[in-house]
């Protein structure tokens, strides 16, 4: 497979944005593209506005950030990821969606392409179960935020290639990530493990045990986590972590361990889905 220089991303939301980010500020070339340009111009000014923050933290030299901007583009033409060696798919949760995108990213893009896919949850061998050459699509899972976690997940279906994998490990490993390989099983490692860390702590509040907040600083003071379960679930998306949960519930065919649980459910109905709504488990208004 050739060098990779120019990575896609299809997807401008959080994910999508923080992955470009990343990709740009390691030298490389980023070209996000999604529905509309509006949409996409957005994203480039909210990557645009955190790398000026690198400037004034003084994290990064202006003609550095310069030069970061330089290597993003932006389009609403799928076919201008054609020259892309490497695309990773960033969109919302949902197969069919994932699964159209990569029918077309296979007529789009060169034989030679890794098609990657940001999904925390869904089944890798199923997302390529409908195209051609399943032997280059992976799971390449990064961490919100992208340019700031240093974990990435590798997954590889029943059909991905080993030189698949191994070329991910190495460009993850070039973008100054640790890779971490593992086989498609619902959740992964970091998404099952975390399911009853969330779980429990909605049981805990339910039941009134402890408060919200109560929770949260013993599992920071005790525990030396950086985030508290309700606090991550607020910088998530308590509305992407329902769907997660739900995912893996159903991968694991209603196994209890991992059922979601209601209050979840009536947040996201209520729109308090956390940082970017400015309220979810705790308020964020200021």
């Amino acid at each position: 497979m050739k060098e990779i220089e120019k990575v896609g991303i299809v997807g401008s939301g959080t994910m999508g944005a923080g992955i470009a980010q990343l990709i740009i500020q390691n030298g490389l070339t980023a070209i996000i593209y999604d529905i509309d340009q509006e949409t996409v111009d957005r994203a480039r000014s909210a990557i645009e506005s955190r790398l000026d923050r690198l400037v004034e933290k003084k994290r990064a030299s202006a003609n550095e950030v310069n030069q970061f901007k330089n290597h993003l583009l932006t389009s609403s033409d799928l076919s201008e990821l054609s020259d892309c060696q490497l695309v990773i798919e960033a969109t919302p949760e949902n197969m069919e969606i994932k699964r159209s995108i990569f029918r077309r990213l296979e007529e789009v893009c060169s034989n030679e392409a890794i098609l990657a896919t940001n999904t925390s949850s869904l089944s890798i061998t199923e997302i390529s179960g409908q195209i051609q050459t399943p032997k280059r699509v992976a799971g390449f899972h990064f961490f919100n935020p992208a340019p700031v976690m240093p974990l990435v997940e590798v997954i590889h279906g029943l059909k991905t290639a080993p030189d698949t994998v191994k070329s991910l490990v190495d460009f993850a490993k070039r973008i100054h990530k640790s890779p971490v390989v593992c086989k498609d099983t619902p959740g992964f490692i970091v998404n099952r493990v975390a399911r009853p860390f969330y779980g429990e702590a909605l049981k805990i509040m339910n039941e009134q045990v402890a408060t919200v907040d109560q929770i949260d600083r013993i599992m920071k003071k005790v525990g030396n986590f950086k985030m508290g379960p309700f606090e991550l679930q607020d910088l998530i998306g308590i509305d992407i972590n329902f769907a997660v949960t739900k995912s893996v519930h159903a991968s694991f065919h209603g196994e209890t361990r991992f059922r979601p649980h209601y209050i979840q459910e009536r947040m996201v109905q209520a729109g308090s889905l956390g940082r970017k709504t400015k309220g979810g488990f705790f308020s964020y208004d200021t």
